[in-house]
C-alpha cells in the first residue's frame, strides 16, 4: 500500500471513531480510519445512554441504526435485597432523549462502519499503528502495519485516537496514568435466553446488587441473546477457582432474582475476564492529536457511560479540529480537556459513591424522593454537563450529604 497524505487520521473504528469520521467527512475533510481488528468483532459496552443519541443524530448516523430494530432501553433497573429502584428516562430533570438501545456491539459497530464506507470514508481493517512521530507544527507521520506485515506511512494534519482499550497514543506517548477508581474486575458472556419472559421483564436492563461492591448485569438484546456479567472487587473475583465458565456459573447462584432464569444455560462463548479495568491518562490532547473515548478514560461499567463519553469526546474533538483547520483559535485546555473532564468527574463521583455505598442508599431508601430521583436519572441518562441539575453541579458533595441525611433518619 502506498503512503498517504490526509487531513485527519483516526485510529479505531468503534462508535467514537465513527462519529468523528462522519462529522469530518460531512465537513469536506479527507479522513482515514485504521482499525486493528477485522469486523464484526466482539467488544463489551452494550448498554447505551440517551445522550449518545444526540451525537449519532448530529453526524447523520441515526437512521442506519434505527433500521436495525435494536432492543429499546427506556430506563434502568437496580435491585438489592428485594428492593427495586427503577429509573424511567422520560422522568428526568434534563430535556433530551428518553430512550436509547441495548446492542450487541459486534453488530452495532459493523453497521456504523458499513455506513461510513458506503458514504465514502476511507476505512481499512486489520491495520495496526506501530508508531507515530509528531512534528513541531502538530502534523504527523504514522507507521501502519498491514496484516501481511508490510509497512506504510500516513501523513496527517491531525490524529484522533479512538482506539478504545487498545489505547494506542497513551502507550506510544507514555500518557498512561493510574486510575483512582477502586480496583474492580469483571467476567461476562452471552447466552441464548430461552427462559426469557415474554413481557417487559424480558427486555429490561437490570443490575442485581449482591453486595456493596458486587453486582450482576443483565442486558437483553432483540436477537434473543442476553449479555450477562459479574463485577466485583478484584480480590472477590479471584476467590473463585476453575475455568472462567465454572467461575461464572458459581457466581450466577449468588443472584436470587436471576439464577432460575440463567442457571445451567449454555454460554455462547467462554466467559471473558478483565481485571482492574479502570483507566486514565495524564492529558487528553497534545499538539496535533486528541484522545477520545476509552483511549482516554474508562471509569466503570455500572452506569454504562463508556459509549457516551466515546461519542461526546469524538464529536467535540472533531468540531475543534475543524475550527483549527479553518485557522480559528482553539483553547484545547478549556474547550476540550476541561469540558470532558467535568463530565468524567461527575460520573466518577457516582461510581466512587456507588462503591462506598452512599449512592446505593439514595437508590434503595424508601420512600423515594421523586425530585432527587429525576435529577439522578438525568445523570444516568448521560446528561452530566447540565449544571442546572444540582446532582451535576454539586455532585462532589450532594450524594454524600443526602446519604448522611438518610443515615440520620434511619437511626
Amino acid at each position: 500500500m502506498h503512503d498517504k497524505n490526509i487531513d485527519i487520521l483516526i485510529i479505531g473504528a468503534g462508535p467514537s471513531g465513527c462519529v468523528a469520521a462522519s462529522y469530518l467527512k460531512n465537513k469536506g475533510y479527507s479522513v482515514k480510519i485504521v482499525e486493528k481488528n477485522k469486523f464484526p468483532r466482539f467488544v463489551i459496552g452494550e448498554s447505551l445512554l440517551p445522550r449518545c443519541m444526540d451525537h449519532f443524530e448530529e453526524v447523520g448516523l441515526l437512521d442506519c441504526l434505527k433500521s436495525q430494530n435494536y432492543e429499546v432501553k427506556d430506563g434502568a433497573r437496580f435491585i438489592k435485597n428485594n428492593v427495586i429502584c427503577d429509573f424511567d428516562f422520560s422522568k428526568k430533570h434534563t430535556k433530551g432523549w428518553n430512550w436509547t438501545w441495548q446492542v450487541p456491539r459486534e453488530h452495532f459497530d459493523n453497521v456504523l462502519t458499513n455506513e461510513l464506507i458506503n458514504n465514502g470514508v476511507d476505512l481499512t481493517f486489520e491495520q495496526e499503528v506501530i508508531d507515530v512521530v509528531f512534528n513541531k507544527d502538530g502534523s504527523s507521520i504514522t507507521s501502519i502495519k498491514n496484516k501481511d506485515n508490510s509497512i506504510y506511512n500516513i501523513s496527517a494534519k491531525y490524529v484522533i485516537d479512538s482506539s478504545g482499550y487498545g489505547r494506542v497514543l497513551p502507550r506510544i506517548l507514555d500518557l498512561e496514568k493510574t486510575s483512582d477508581i477502586v480496583n474492580q474486575s469483571s467476567i461476562f458472556t452471552h447466552i441464548k435466553d430461552i427462559r426469557r419472559p415474554e413481557d417487559r421483564e424480558g427486555t429490561r436492563i437490570t443490575f442485581d446488587v449482591i453486595d456493596t461492591r458486587t453486582w450482576f448485569w443483565v442486558i437483553p438484546f432483540s436477537n434473543g441473546n442476553t449479555s450477562i456479567g459479574f463485577v466485583g472487587a478484584t480480590e472477590f473475583m479471584e476467590s473463585f477457582s476453575g475455568t472462567s465458565t465454572e467461575k461464572l456459573r458459581e457466581m450466577i447462584k449468588l443472584s436470587d432474582y436471576f439464577k432460575g432464569r440463567f442457571e445451567n444455560l449454555e454460554f455462547l462463548f467462554n466467559p471473558i475476564e478483565i481485571k482492574n479495568y479502570s483507566k486514565s491518562v495524564k492529558q487528553l490532547y497534545g499538539k496535533g492529536y486528541a484522545l477520545t473515548g476509552n483511549s482516554a478514560e474508562f471509569l466503570d461499567p455500572v452506569f454504562s457511560s463508556g459509549v457516551t463519553f466515546a461519542t461526546e469526546s469524538a464529536l467535540l474533538a472533531a468540531k475543534l479540529i475543524t475550527k483549527e483547520l479553518k485557522g480559528e483559535t482553539v483553547n484545547w485546555e478549556i474547550e476540550y480537556s476541561d469540558y470532558i473532564k467535568n463530565g468524567v468527574d461527575v460520573f466518577a463521583t457516582y461510581v466512587k459513591e456507588w462503591y462506598t455505598g452512599n449512592l446505593q442508599k439514595l437508590f434503595f431508601h424508601r420512600p423515594e424522593n421523586p425530585k432527587i430521583k429525576e435529577q439522578i436519572c438525568s445523570v444516568l441518562a448521560g446528561y452530566v454537563w447540565d449544571e442546572t441539575n444540582p446532582f451535576v453541579k454539586n455532585h462532589n458533595r450532594l450524594v454524600k450529604t443526602v446519604a448522611h441525611v438518610i443515615d440520620m433518619e434511619t437511626k
